[in-house]
This record gives structure tokens, sequence and C-alpha cells, in this order.
């Protein structure tokens, strides 16, 4: 993307908090969905970064990042547990206090009182009704807790069905610009180094777009190939240098195709 697209459209950083993630324990699923879904709205994600349950680091990767990006989402840390202080830190690297949300709280004592037998609306459950002040809620159909956005940090939950359903009750309300498009052409038994040089020419060619290249390795006798993608806002250009990398492929001896290669079996 080119920096007058760039100027153009938002961006977004996503912030996945969590010691889980960086131990291994639990395997990220939010960021794919994450810029999937921010690219159909025109919002390019262009940084991620994974960050440890530690407070510090927290608040002062958010205040570097919120001064960076349009929005910032960050995904974990907003449940009833010790270690879950993503909302507390939101609030301090805003500056505000951390406090009763009078909506989500009476959301929240509601429910639990309404359970058969009532439930708890206990100091644990109480922290996700506590945010920083000025807070908007961000609804959530999957379950009762909700996140929130405070200036242009967008809380979610970091389980990937709640964050889902979180981000389609934000998606509205996001300033947006015009969509990111891509298109893929891959080809078997081609290889990176016998197209490097001409794929080289198609990015000249093609400045305001992204080109890639990603090679793919499966069991004899394919052994493998290469994908290539087209990727920005100009759904006329990427179009014409999916054509560019066909012919690239072609004159390399390989069949080009469209699409994703099929997935390994």
């Amino acid at each position: 993307m080119t920096a007058e697209e760039q100027a153009e459209n938002p961006t977004a950083c996503v912030l996945i908090i969590g010691n889980e993630v960086l131990s291994g324990r639990t395997q990220d699923q939010n960021l794919r969905f994450l810029a999937s879904e921010l690219g159909a709205l025109g919002i390019p994600v262009r940084e991620a970064r994974v960050i440890p349950d530690v407070e510090e680091m927290i608040v002062s990767t958010i205040n570097e990042v919120r001064a960076k990006y349009t929005h910032v989402f960050t995904t974990g840390g907003i449940g009833p547990t010790h270690d879950d202080i993503t909302s507390e830190c939101v609030a301090k690297a805003f500056g505000v206090p951390w406090e009763p949300h009078p909506v989500a709280w009476k959301r929240l004592a509601e429910y639990y009182a309404s359970q058969n037998p009532p439930g708890d609306f206990n100091a644990a459950r109480q922290r996700m009704a506590t945010m920083p002040r000025g807070a908007v809620l961000i609804e959530n159909e999957a379950t009762i807790a909700p996140g929130f956005s405070i200036g242009n940090v967008h809380v979610l939950a970091g389980v990937p069905r709640i964050m889902q359903a979180m981000f389609r009750a934000l998606a509205p309300r996001l300033a947006r610009g015009r969509p990111v498009v891509s298109a893929t052409v891959h080809a078997d038994g081609i290889f990176e180094g016998q197209i490097a040089a001409a794929l080289a020419e198609v990015q000249r060619d093609f400045p305001m777009l992204e080109i890639g290249s990603y090679p793919y390795f499966r069991p004899p006798p394919v052994r493998g190939g290469v994908a290539l993608v087209a990727k920005g806002t100009d759904a006329d250009a990427v179009a014409r240098a999916a054509e560019a990398m066909a012919r690239v492929i072609a004159a390399a001896g390989g069949e080009p195709r469209e699409g994703e290669p099929a997935p390994e079996p």
C-alpha cells in the first residue's frame, strides 16, 4: 500500500495480551480474524504484537501504538481472575480512574441474580464490570460481559468466539476506508528462486500494491509450489497484477491457477 493510500485509509494495530500465548499453551486465533475483517472494512492491520500480562508493558505499549495508528484492538485479559489486568492497564494508559461502569455493573448484577439458583456477583465477577472512566461498551451476544472502547483503543475478549461477537458489534461504528482486496495465483512445481526477478518487476509495475510470494510444500511427486498474492485498495490494479503474476508463472514453465493452493493432505 502506498503512502497516499495509507494516508487515506485508517490503520490498525492488534495487541494480543496473555502469558498463555507467549508460553505456547494457547495458540492465538484472533489475529487472522481481525486482519481479515478489518481489511474488508478498509482498515489494514499495520502491526501486531504479543505481550505478557505485565502492567508496565501493557501500559507503555498501549500508549505507544495508540499514538501511531487510527485504531488499536486488544485481545485478552478482561476476565474475572487476578491475571486479567488489561482493563485497569488501559485506565492507567489514559490516566483515568478504573471504576464500576454503571451500565455494565447493573447488567451483570441483574444477570447473576436472575440465575437459578442465584449466582454470586462477587468481587471477581465485578472486575468484568469495572472499566476506565468514559469507556463506551462493546456489546457481546456470546456472553453477558461486554468489552469497551476508550479513545481509539478497543478492548476485546481473548476467547475467539467471544472476541468475534464483540467485534461484530463494534464494527458498525469504526472509521473505515477503501476495502483492501487481494488476488492469489499459485502453481505446483514452481519455486521462488525461479521467479524472484520477474516478480520484482511486477512489484515495480504496481507500486500501489503489496506483492507477496508464499512457498508451500507437498509430499512427492508434487514436492511443493508457490502462491503469489497481490493486495491493495485498487481492485482494477489487483486484477491486472494477478494477470501479470500468472504470466510470470507460465514463463517459468508452471501452470498458473487462481486462488489458494489446496490444503496439505
